[in-house]
């Protein structure tokens, strides 16, 4: 009997201390983030995490487990005595489907629905990367140096000042800019590394703050390579582009690293050559000091210059005078540089705490010749303006996680903290001749901008439903030092904001999800304009909320529908060109997002995403309420191949609808419907040939448009009408890669 009871002891034992097991998915030597962990014997679930480990809780010997994620082969795995002790799971990768996705299987389903647009037609070029979130249109208008212009549900974003943007943990968006708040310049990022593109639309994500009003984009690069990389690209204006991957140590468990050279050069399609180029340098190195720590580190450079035709008035090419590609004012152009490095450590530390921190620090220069109004206001030099900006940046991002059982529900506890630094010398905006003279100076000063910021998010898991609270805290410090003054002219002033978000998630069953999200955000402002003694609220609050729905009808189809609504007190806007502060008072937006995706077979994909949208200003009469050059309809799409006897290849569309172009509409933007085209061919696992087609209809289109008021030089009385800056016409390029 005592022997009977012994062994019940022993077996009891045995079930409890196996009831919460740990394990580490990998492929390929690296550890696998994100991967489902599913126990289809108790239907407990789980993820992986940075280091590809996860913990799955009412879990004995006997049950089987299914691990799965997009992008590689299913395995189920059922539990031994030896497995549990050392469990570990190495998936191996396969093409993307569709049909394998399990709406409540990823962490964040439309963020892994872009991973497979990502995967099946890769990015070819630099002005491609923000084209991959659903609803985001770009337009360019500085000769390919410049940040690209920004439209997301409603918002002209400028160059970034409504939606934050980040490259492993590291801002991008430019705080108080010589150009205007919230410059995002993402060239220093190479098309071929990114690995995986996070986003989110709306305020309500408690480990995102500044910027991020209309939504949040993360690009995170590979880790590793998996093949060393020559490729050669050469097409119609003088274009040229070469690019280099190269895998140093092969892939070890331990450690890994690849650099990676980008070098383009192109005259443009304008009258007056544009001369410019680009370069590109990145170093990435991982080294794994133990079964639960991992330290990364990212060292890269950019530099660019560039000449420019500037944005051109209708009326000229109208008459004759010029062609859609030449130009008023030719002297325009530019040069820019940034450097970076990003440290990242990650760790499990006591009590199974999953800890992430990154260090990074950016040294960066800008300058930035202009000519909106030509003889406007200086009728003998003209009015071209120079922008310059030398800036160091500083800072840090910890992040904490933790999972906890509560037997009936689980909640996935997460607390973070940040610190930034821009030590900005020399911010100026002067009147200059031929990007030689300096004429006189408009404004020139230093600006010391500090944000301190934390934050809290429960994920409250009770099965199909779940509930996640947040909170994050702002603190700004803003200084500005202005060198016009003739006494020392220090302006200081802080600012803090607190920030709760509360989303809901019901998983209906595996192939339907509904979400509600709200919360509140902020308009990010420069430090030039909370400074000002005009201005009362310098954080003004956003109010959003978004309601929708993920549904997969069948196997090879997913679609996503949401409404949204945005309330926000004010958007005061720094003019970087004037150096004025334009308040334009509360406004609502509100709208319907739309998308497809269609599996047609193992090659080819399809994919849509519409966008209708109502932007209006809360304190102006009816017909005079409309928001300048806030888009009402967008719509971005394409069918894709991938590896059909041996070709793979995409057509991609675009098409923003005509918009107001200022307050009463009675001038209107004109809108676009631009397709391009890329098509490769492998010959076999080492070499390929490419093609790249722009506008491959050839349309006639205005990529950016602004109504401006200017006067040319033989004219007596300005005038307020459309300038713009022309698309690209067909562009044909073709390219030549090596892989070994």
């Amino acid at each position: 009997m005592k022997k009977l009871l012994l062994l019940f002891v022993m077996i009891g034992t045995t079930m409890s201390l196996s009831a919460q097991i740990k394990g580490t998915v990998v492929s390929n030597n690296q550890p696998i983030e994100d991967a489902y962990i599913y126990n289809q014997t108790s239907k407990s679930h789980s993820h992986s995490n940075q280091l590809g480990q996860f913990e799955i809780s009412n879990t004995n010997v006997g049950d089987v487990l299914l691990i799965g994620l997009l992008g590689y082969e299913k395995q189920e795995v059922t539990l031994t005595d030896n497995l549990i002790a050392n469990l570990v799971i190495d998936l191996k990768p396969k093409a993307f489907m569709l049909d394998e996705l399990v709406l409540s299987q990823p962490t964040d389903v439309l963020s892994s629905i872009v991973q497979i647009d990502l995967e099946t037609n890769p990015i070819n070029s630099s002005q491609e990367i923000l084209r991959k979130v659903p609803g985001l249109i770009i337009g360019q208008h500085a000769g390919g140096g410049k940040a690209e212009q920004l439209f997301l549900r409603g918002f002209d974003i400028d160059h970034g000042t409504d939606v934050a943007l980040s490259v492993d943990g590291m801002p991008v968006n430019m705080v108080s800019h010589a150009h205007g708040q919230g410059y995002s310049d993402l060239h220093f990022l190479i098309p071929e590394t990114i690995e995986k593109i996070n986003f989110g639309k709306g305020p309500y994500y408690s480990d995102h703050g500044d910027f991020n009003t209309a939504g949040f984009v993360d690009f995170r690069t590979k880790s590793s390579l998996d093949n060393s990389t020559i490729s050669f690209t050469a097409g119609q204006f003088n274009t040229l582009r070469t690019l280099g991957m190269f895998n140093l140590l092969e892939n070890k468990a331990s450690q890994n690293a690849y650099v990676a050279l980008e070098y383009i050069e192109t005259d443009g399609p304008f009258e007056s050559p544009q001369n410019f180029d680009r370069l590109n340098l990145m170093g990435k190195y991982n080294a794994y000091l133990n079964d639960n720590s991992k330290l990364g580190l990212t060292v890269s450079h950019f530099t660019s210059k560039w000449d420019a035709s500037g944005q051109i008035p209708v009326r000229e090419v109208n008459n004759g005078n010029i062609s859609n590609f030449g130009a008023i004012d030719d002297t325009e152009g530019g040069y820019t540089s940034r450097s970076n490095a990003n440290v990242q450590f990650s760790t499990i530390l006591d009590n199974d705490i999953a800890m992430q921190s990154n260090v990074f620090y950016s040294k960066y220069n800008f300058e930035l010749y202009s000519n909106f109004t030509f003889f406007l206001e200086d009728p003998v030099n003209g009015d071209q303006i120079k922008q310059k900006e030398n800036r160091d940046i500083f800072g840090l991002n910890t992040q904490f996680n933790k999972e906890v059982n509560y037997n009936s529900f689980d909640v996935n506890y997460t607390a973070g903290l940040g610190l930034r630094f821009d030590d900005i010398k020399d911010i100026e905006l002067s009147h200059t001749l031929n990007r030689k003279t300096t004429l006189d100076y408009i404004q020139l000063g230093d600006v010391y901008q500090r944000n301190m910021n934390a934050f809290v998010n429960a994920e409250i898991d009770l099965g199909k439903f779940s509930i996640t609270p947040g909170l994050r805290l702002e603190y700004f410090n803003f200084q500005y030092n202005n060198k016009l003054s003739e006494t020392y002219d220090l302006q200081t002033n802080t600012e803090v904001a607190v920030l709760p978000k509360l989303n809901f998630q019901f998983n209906q069953n595996e192939n339907l999800q509904w979400f509600l999200k709200s919360g509140i955000g902020f308009h990010s402002n420069d430090a030039r304009i909370v400074l000002n003694n005009e201005v009362d609220k310098a954080l003004p609050k956003a109010y959003g909320v978004d309601f929708g729905n993920i549904w997969k009808p069948t196997q090879k189809i997913v679609l996503n529908t949401t409404l949204w609504y945005l309330f926000s007190e004010e958007e005061f806007v720094y003019v970087g060109d004037a150096g004025i502060v334009e308040p334009s008072g509360e406004s609502e937006r509100y709208g319907l997002d739309l998308g497809v995706r269609f599996q047609l077979n193992d090659y080819f994909y399809f994919n849509t995403d519409a966008t209708f949208t109502k932007a209006r200003s809360l304190e102006a009469e009816d017909g005079e309420d409309y928001i300048p050059l806030a888009p009402d309809f967008t719509l971005v799409g394409g069918l894709s191949v991938k590896d059909f006897h041996n070709f793979s290849g995409a057509i991609n569309y675009r098409y923003i609808d005509d918009r107001p172009a200022n307050e009463d509409n009675s001038v209107a933007a004109e809108g676009y419907f631009v397709t391009d085209f890329n098509l490769n061919y492998s010959f076999n696992k080492h070499w390929k040939l490419g093609v790249i087609i722009e506008n491959l209809f050839d349309t006639d289109w205005k990529e950016t448009q602004f109504l401006t008021e200017s006067r040319l030089q033989n004219e007596v009385a300005p005038v307020e009408e459309i300038h713009f800056t022309p698309g690209t016409p067909f562009n044909f390029r073709t390219t030549l890669s090596y892989s070994f």
